[in-house]
């Protein structure tokens, strides 16, 4: 609503059970939007007047990516586009930039991804801490900082994700395999193969998603 100027800097916003029951949707939810809203200073909360929307036109532009991933429709595909855009020519830089910290920090996450599949777990926090590493190993603060203002949606997406590509046998094997070689190219040095291989990871877990959208979560 903000977003599309329903709402603008200055507007008080309808109260908490009002806003739930037009979006159709519980207290809790609009509790939780209301808070994550307040904490990248898109809104402010005073106690006793109620909730106002603040002036965002001089905000950061991670900030503005937060504001923008928080209130897409489809927040997981528009999350794996984005990731493509970015992750793609981040693995391109670490490739060309990595040091052996990087390497090492990339190669413990990938064997912790490993060992979680083998246990049977879900992977997906080692699955985030590789390709966080990645980013780190490209070197570029600006880049860092905008992976760090959706890593939150970062988060509770990967789970999402995994639940999903889990449904189809032989998956957390393929995922595994998909990492391995982009670790291999960034370790070999080769940007385009870093690039490409990344590209090729992230299409595949989105057609693997496409497939499995309408399959319940067992």
């Amino acid at each position: 609503m903000i977003v599309r100027g329903e709402l603008n800097p200055g507007d008080k916003l309808i109260p908490e059970r009002e806003l739930a029951d037009r979006l159709q949707v519980g207290r809790s939810a609009v509790r939780e939007a209301y808070r994550t809203l307040e904490a990248i200073g898109i809104i402010d909360i005073r106690p006793g007047e109620g909730t106002f929307v603040r002036e965002i036109g001089t905000k950061s532009m991670t900030d503005i990516m937060s504001l923008a991933v928080l209130t897409g429709k489809d927040t997981l595909f528009e999350l794996l586009e984005l990731r493509k855009i970015i992750e793609t020519e981040a693995s391109s830089l670490a490739a060309l930039r990595r040091t052996k910290e990087d390497l090492n920090n990339m190669k413990y996450w990938l064997d912790k991804m490993n060992e979680d599949i083998n246990r049977g777990s879900l992977g997906d926090l080692s699955d985030l801490k590789f390709h966080y590493a990645i980013t780190d190993a490209a070197h570029n603060s600006l880049l860092m900082r905008l992976m760090n203002s959706i890593s939150e949606t970062m988060i509770k997406e990967m789970k999402n994700v995994r639940e999903k590509l889990y449904l189809t046998p032989g998956t957390p094997k393929r995922l595994y395999e998909q990492h391995v070689i982009i670790y291999q190219a960034i370790l070999n040095g080769d940007e385009k193969e870093a690039r490409d291989a990344m590209m090729n990871h992230l299409i595949n877990v989105e057609k693997g998603l496409i497939q499995n959208m309408s399959r319940p979560v067992s």
